[in-house]
This record gives C-alpha cells, sequence and structure tokens, in this order.
C-alpha cells in the first residue's frame, strides 16, 4: 500500500494526493527516505563514483514497484505475459531526474500534510500529502513577489508626486 501512494506521490502532475491521515502520516517518511537516496547518489555522481550512484538507485528501487528487467517475459502464471511496471519505474526516473535535483540542498523535510477534515460516510480523517517546493508553490511565490514590487514602486511613485506637488505648492506660496 506505501509503494502505490508513493508511485501515486510522486508521479502526480500537482506532487500531491489525497488520502487518509494515518496512511499520510506513514506514507511521509517513506517517501523522505527514498528523496534520500536520490540526494546522496546525486552527490556520488558528482564525484565520480557511479557504482555506489547505481547501489544508491537499486535500494530506492525496492521503494517502488519497479520491475525486474533480468527476467523473461514469458515468467507469468500460465505462460502469460508478465505486465510491466511502468508506473514504478516512472517514479524512480523522476526521483532520480528531476527530485534529487531540486532538493540537493535541503536538509530534510521534502514533504507537508495538511488536514482536510472528515470524510463523510465513514469520518476517516482526510489529509494532502504534498512535496515541497513544487512548480505550483514556486509560481505562486513569484508572482507574490511581482504584486509586491508592483505595489511598492506605485506606492514610491503616488508619494514621488505628492512630494512634488507640495513643493510646488511651497515654492507658489513663497513667490506670493
Amino acid at each position: 500500500m506505501l509503494r502505490n501512494l508513493a508511485t501515486s506521490l510522486i508521479n502526480s502532475h500537482e506532487e500531491r494526493i489525497v488520502t487518509t491521515l494515518p496512511k499520510a502520516k506513514e506514507l511521509r517518511p517513506f517517501v523522505e527516505r527514498a528523496i534520500t537516496l536520490s540526494r546522496r547518489a546525486l552527490s556520488f555522481a558528482d564525484e565520480g563514483s557511479a557504482a555506489r550512484a547505481l547501489h544508491l538507485r537499486r535500494q530506492a528501487a525496492g521503494f517502488f514497484h519497479s520491475g525486474n528487467t533480468t527476467v523473461s517475459a514469458i515468467t507469468g502464471k500460465r505462460g502469460q505475459l508478465r505486465p510491466e511496471r511502468t508506473a514504478g519505474v516512472a517514479a524512480l526516473k523522476r526521483l532520480f531526474n528531476d527530485l534529487g535535483e531540486r532538493y540537493k540542498d535541503r536538509p530534510g523535510g521534502y514533504t507537508r500534510i495538511f488536514k482536510l477534515g472528515h470524510r463523510e460516510g465513514d469520518r476517516a480523517e482526510l489529509a494532502i500529502i504534498e512535496l515541497v517546493d513544487n512548480p505550483r508553490e514556486v509560481e505562486a511565490a513569484e508572482s507574490a513577489k511581482k504584486r509586491a514590487a508592483k505595489a511598492s514602486a506605485s506606492k514610491k511613485k503616488k508619494s514621488g508626486r505628492g512630494k512634488e506637488a507640495k513643493e510646488s505648492e511651497t515654492a507658489e506660496a513663497g513667490e506670493e
């Protein structure tokens, strides 16, 4: 269950999922360990120790249903083809390509949990678990900075006009 939740969280376009609060609390350390492995692998890859980076990647593969590529295609029951586990493979790729790079300077705390209240029907407490510093969040922070800069620039302009108007009024009063 945790593997499926972790795969869903990492593969999610919005980088957030809605689940029950106990599941979210159990998922947090599971996902954070996987992200830490990807960060460590990134640092080993920079040092040139590819074998250690590969080892960490294989350890992280244990957190997801990432499939086994060495198994022959016809090893399923009754000669049926074994389905590929593409969601886990995609999560692993995204974990090492995008998230490891994004969190390389962050010492921990890669996830955030919001409580939503109770679900109707069984009154289970719902929560949103999301990855921090996601693109949506970064975009909102940048737009807030732009709005603040624009507001401060317009305040300076308005206050500048007020000073000029006051100076011209005092100059006119002095001439009289």
